[in-house]
């Protein structure tokens, strides 16, 4: 009995793994420029499109907060740390960056509710 309990249990934790996995879109670039969409929330990021796989390139990255304090944008060259750019944003306001990524990557985090950096290689 405990067995098939947890057989079936075990595959619907991979069944619900694997739907999650498959929501993540894949970015879409229009007139050279490749759009991100992340939702900022309490203490972590959300991506809706899949970060694999990038390339160097032109960025704009759409960042809405739905934590419901403010919350800060930060992305920088992985390898350099070089500042691409950073903002605040309100409960609710969506913010735009846009920057142009090198092979080097980038990492972006929020430095106002510290998250952790995400760190993003490109052309892997």
């Amino acid at each position: 009995m405990f067995s098939k309990a947890f057989s079936l249990l075990a595959i619907a934790a991979l069944s619900l793994t694997l739907a999650t996995a498959t929501l993540a879109g894949t970015p879409e670039t229009e007139h050279g420029v490749t759009t991100i969409h992340l939702d900022q929330y309490n203490g972590y990021f959300a991506a809706r499109e899949t970060l694999a796989g990038l390339e160097p390139g032109t960025y704009e990255f759409v960042i809405t907060n739905k934590a419901e304090k403010v919350v800060g944008w930060q992305i920088q060259n992985a390898a350099t740390h070089e500042q691409l750019d950073m903002f605040p944003l309100q409960p609710g306001e969506i913010g735009t960056s846009t920057v142009e990524i090198s092979e080097d990557g980038f990492r972006y985090r929020c430095p106002i509710n510290p998250t952790p950096w995400y760190e993003v290689g490109v052309g892997t």
